[in-house]
């Protein structure tokens, strides 16, 4: 078997993205160095090139997806509604993503208005959000992040492609 073949077996096995430790780790056996992953990596995305499947880079690493000009009928495959997130939430989300290490007040001071427990039980079950750890101020309210996962789920490899704020927008600083 030749490296690009057991490496997309082991994507395409896996149900998260694998990362290059990951997948270094699964070959360890075999003596194959990052130079060589790399390698194999660029020509299984190259193998790609006109299908309707990609291999792309998210946070939590590589993973095979849909092309998603395919969306239209691929989504058949799956009938179910997607669910619905309200405007609270997605406007939450979005203030964790942009200026993150938020506390719950700081999202409140942002959105003018009280932010419900069950949005960020929402988040967290959904792993788009978590606690890493508590603001140095009485009552050491919880900081909050985006995780891998919310960055792996809305397809971007880090916080930087996430697109930019409108100027007006932007002027409210939580540091």
């Amino acid at each position: 078997m030749i490296l690009p073949d057991i490496v997309e077996a082991l994507l395409l096995a896996s149900p998260e993205p694998l990362d290059e430790r990951q997948l270094l780790s699964l070959l360890a056996d075999e003596g194959v160095d990052r130079g060589e992953l790399e390698a194999a990596l660029a020509r299984l995305r190259r193998n790609c090139e006109g299908r309707p499947l990609e291999l792309v880079r998210v946070a939590g690493g590589w993973r095979y997806q849909v092309r998603r000009e395919f969306s239209p009928w691929v989504s058949r495959l799956f009938p179910e509604k997607v669910g619905r997130y309200s405007r609270a939430l997605l406007e939450t989300l979005a203030v964790i993503a942009y200026r993150q290490p938020v506390t719950r007040g700081d999202i409140e001071a942002i959105r003018g208005v009280t932010v419900s427990s069950q949005i960020i039980r929402t988040l967290e079950a959904r792993e788009w959000i978590r606690v890493v750890g508590h603001k140095e101020v009485p009552g050491r309210p919880a900081l909050y992040r985006t995780t891998d996962k919310f960055l792996a789920d809305f397809n971007l490899e880090a916080l930087e492609q996430l697109p930019p704020l409108p100027a007006d927008e932007d002027k409210t600083n939580t540091d």
